[in-house]
């Protein structure tokens, strides 16, 4: 049943897309003894065919099962993989006799002792240019392979991988497997799916013959060549350390792009392990696994600011703070600089059949990772004179109550809690929820955790506040702060929404309603300010959650972020083509 949707969705594809799938090798012009990575690409083309299938119908489709089941991953998977985590603990990671850096400790309370090279920005260059002539020669299909590969070891590794994920980011350990492994992986995969067309839009080779006087003909051979923009700095987040860091890591890999991996310093173990595995899969093809480096740094001495600017720079992904993020975009000189900073996340409760299942819905929303993710709900926009349902009325008092209240409910079983929750990442997020200011209608405050007494917590604090109070509520609170917003009317929800994405940025975007006027208006003011739109979700979707293959996350349309994974212009500017040209002479054409 799987094989026949892929062929499916090979064949939808192939509707959109005139050239085949399985584009004739463009060789590289020095060879190596083998090529492993071409065999890679034949072991994985299902796969490829599968992505290139799912961005074009943008349906459900995963290459990774999400699930963290014996029966997918073998059923001493979990065991093995918590195992390898545990073996990291304390240990040095990499060669290298020099000088080291190593101070992660989980927010659950463990120290990690792993510790990583310091190198300098001239020594990672100096080995990322001498790498950078094999694989930029090489074809699309082997680097692709290689691509593929990596991401297939990656997902073998997906236990481990949760481990280290979870006791970096905080994260729960289901939500570290998925988001961490299988999501990320995904959204990789997406990005070469997009790179692939992209490179495959020129032909390697053409033959040009014009007439220029009546028996006259000029012909020319015309060839190709593909030319990555040079090393590529991949800055990672804390929170998200893979699925924020893989797409760009995988297009500037499959465009022939040497990269530098950047890992926040307080989440360096996730990057570690994709970059041994990297650098595993380059050197068995063949390949200088210097293509893939690590750039460990410390808090006290940060290496991006040593690296952004430089000559040799001409890819840099970010994901972290707008400030920084402005920073890089101001300092990044003639990079292609693809970034995700951060926003302010605004829901509209207009009006509802049935208010429990709502804030059931949102509950979930607020308290998933503590409010850490960056398409988290911040504030809950609500016309100061209650909204309507099929029951009647509802005050504002209501709807803000009932929203605690599903909070609690959500936070009431010790166990659901602890998984939904999390940890909090960062000592300096605690610290802002603790110390934000308006009327209190849910404290917050630490929540024991079942596993961990140790761990790092902080529940919703939900704060009531009105429209006028925008310097209050109108920037950007990280972690698990929720302000419910008295407004004068949805339709004045519906734009301090806009308004707020406009000027600092928004990533998500939700609405309740039962007026199809309302929810188009809705629709039409919010994508204008490139703010994705979630209307009405109940249930088992939420509106943090973003799909790989379907949706878009970023637009590039506000101060959130310039560009949206994963899409053509996020390739785009990672590779230029550039022609030579050889005259034919006529008689040798006539020849042929």
């Amino acid at each position: 049943m799987v094989a026949a949707a892929i062929v499916a969705r090979v064949n939808l594809a192939m509707r959109y897309n005139t050239r085949p799938l399985r584009t004739p090798t463009r060789r590289p012009e020095t060879k190596g003894e083998h090529c492993v990575s071409q065999d890679l690409l034949e072991r994985h083309q299902s796969t490829l065919d599968g992505a290139l299938a799912a961005i074009v119908d943008r349906g459900s489709w995963s290459a990774y099962p999400e699930v963290p089941s014996g029966k997918i991953y073998g059923e001493t998977a979990r065991a093995d993989g918590e195992s390898a985590f545990k073996a990291c603990l304390g240990s040095p990671w990499g060669d290298g006799d020099g000088d080291r850096v190593g101070d992660e400790v989980s927010p659950y309370g463990l120290a990690l002792g792993v510790t990583y090279p310091l190198r300098s920005a001239d020594a990672l260059i100096d080995a990322a240019k001498a790498a950078s002539t094999q694989w930029a020669r090489a074809s699309i299909e082997e680097r692709s392979g290689v691509c593929l590969e990596v991401l297939h070891r990656l997902n073998q590794r997906s236990f481990e991988m949760a481990h280290a994920v979870m006791h970096t980011t905080g994260q729960g350990f289901m939500m570290a497997f998925q988001a961490g492994g299988p999501h990320a992986q995904d959204r990789g995969l997406e990005a070469l799916a997009w790179a692939w067309r992209a490179m495959h839009e020129c032909p390697p080779s053409a033959t040009w013959r014009k007439q220029v006087g009546r028996e006259e003909f000029v012909t020319l051979n015309k060839t190709y060549r593909l030319v990555p923009r040079g090393i590529s700095l991949a800055i990672g987040c804390s929170t998200f350390p893979t699925w924020n860091t893989y797409p760009g890591l995988i297009a500037s890999l499959a465009t022939g792009n040497t990269v530098l991996v950047k890992p926040h310093p307080g989440a360096r173990l996730p990057l570690a392990i994709t970059v041994e595995i990297c650098r595993a899969v380059l050197e068995e093809a063949g390949y200088d696994p210097d293509v893939v480096q690590l750039a460990a740094d410390s808090v006290d001495a940060p290496i991006a600011q040593d690296l952004v600017g430089r000559p040799e720079i001409g890819v840099i992904d970010y994901t972290g703070s707008s400030a920084f993020g402005s920073w890089i975009e101001d300092h990044a000189g003639d990079s292609a600089v693809f970034t995700e900073k951060a926003g302010v996340n605004c829901m509209v409760i207009d009006s509802v059949e049935d208010l429990r299942p709502v804030t059931g819905n949102l509950a979930f929303s607020l308290c998933l990772y503590s409010g850490q993710m960056c398409t988290t709900p911040q504030n809950i926009l609500v016309p100061r004179d209650g909204i309507e349902t099929a029951d009647g009325h509802l005050s504002f008092d209501e709807v803000a109550t009932a929203i605690v209240k599903g909070v609690d409910w959500m936070l009431s079983d010790p166990a659901r809690a602890s998984e939904v929750l999390g940890a909090i990442q960062s000592q300096d997020t605690a610290d802002r929820v603790d110390a934000t200011d308006g009327t209190v209608l849910r404290a917050g405050g630490s929540v024991d955790h079942e596993h961990f007494p140790d761990a790092r917590t902080r529940g919703p604090r939900i704060l009531q506040v009105d429209a006028a109070d925008l310097d209050t509520y109108g920037q950007e609170m990280f972690g698990p702060v929720v302000y419910v917003v008295a407004t004068d009317s949805s339709d004045h929800s519906i734009e301090l929404a806009a308004s707020m994405a406009r000027s600092q940025g928004a990533i998500s975007f939700g609405i309740y309603s039962t007026s199809d006027e309302v929810l188009t208006a809705a629709q039409d003011t919010m994508t204008a300010a490139g703010v994705p739109v979630s209307c009405n979700l109940l249930g088992s979707i939420w509106v943090n959650q973003s799909a790989a293959f379907s949706d878009f996350h970023v637009s590039g349309c506000n101060p959130s972020g310039n560009a949206t994974l994963t899409d053509a212009a996020f390739i785009a500017g990672r590779f230029r083509f550039v022609q030579c040209r050889i005259p034919v002479p006529e008689a040798a054409h006539a020849g042929v």
